[in-house]
């Protein structure tokens, strides 16, 4: 298993930033074809060979995911995807 684990901090509200990582994730879960859910203000990922999280708070967003061990050899293209996302979403 390989992790990645990456953090931004915002200036949105916590409903503001919620709305943003909810767009993100009906995006992915269209094109990647994974399942979501939230518990409380953490998102919650999930489809073959990856799961993990979002977090936000009045401050940050924290991703964490956990990829398998076949998508361990496109892990530094994920992360690069991730922050790219995340960048363009929290600015």
């Amino acid at each position: 298993m390989s992790e990645i684990d990456i953090r931004r901090d915002h200036a949105l509200s916590l409903k503001d930033a919620k709305a943003k990582v909810e767009r993100i994730a009906e995006a992915i879960a269209e094109r990647f074809d994974m399942t979501y859910g939230w518990r409380g203000n953490t998102l919650h990922f999930e489809r073959t060979g990856v799961h993990g999280t979002i977090a936000v708070t009045a401050k940050a967003v924290q991703v964490n995911a956990r990829l398998g061990f076949f998508l361990f050899a496109i892990k530094p293209a994920v992360e690069r995807e991730i922050h790219r996302v995340i960048d363009e979403q929290f600015r």
